[in-house]
């Protein structure tokens, strides 16, 4: 969905409702390349336009499948989430919106392309830590032929239990004998 801020002109009285399913398989496979699969993006919101402001606010709804971060096997992940932004041409004073309010400065063609704001909505709202079911569940951490991958609770166990002072170092803990006691 693509609009003018001249287009958008029309919309000073009564706001421009809108319910569309999107297609952006191609553009967000391209743009963060992790995602295996989009199945739907669903967009439901409304316009308007206000002294040379233009504000959205959406619903969106999507369908991802995307990497564990742990083992790697593919996780469904649904998205949901409100998305409200103003779009203002270059020039604008920004002073009229508030320190929490997104505002976007449109290009200097005044083309505001609403795909791409979901897009990057989308990929702001991708976690940092997905699992899978089996993951959540406290299935074992994969391992390999000489490897595993072991939680940050264990990699202490282990460290402790692997503790031990060069003995060419050792005479060095006498030098500050206070120290230790500090520590």
């Amino acid at each position: 969905m693509k609009w003018s801020l001249s287009q958008l002109r029309s919309y000073r009285d009564e706001p421009l409702q809108f319910d569309e399913a999107l297609d952006l398989k191609h553009s967000l496979m391209t743009r963060y390349p992790e995602i295996i699969d989009v199945k739907a993006t669903q967009v439901k919101g409304y316009l308007t336009y206000d002294k040379g402001n233009v504000l959205i606010s959406a619903h969106v709804d999507a369908d991802l499948t995307v990497p564990s971060t742990r083992s790697l096997t593919p996780v469904d992940l649904p998205l949901a989430f409100q998305m409200t932004e103003y779009y203002v041409s270059q020039g604008t004073d920004l002073s009229q919106f508030e320190d929490d309010d997104t505002v976007i400065i449109l290009p200097e063609d005044d083309i505001l392309n609403f795909d791409v704001a979901v897009e990057d909505n989308i990929l702001i709202h991708i976690p940092m830590q997905i699992l899978s079911e089996a993951e959540q569940n406290g299935e074992p951490m994969p391992t390999g032929n000489g490897w595993e991958v072991i939680g940050e609770d264990d990699l202490a166990k282990q460290a402790e239990e692997h503790k031990t002072v060069d003995p060419r170092l050792a005479k060095l803990k006498n030098l500050f004998p206070d120290q230790e006691a500090k520590d």
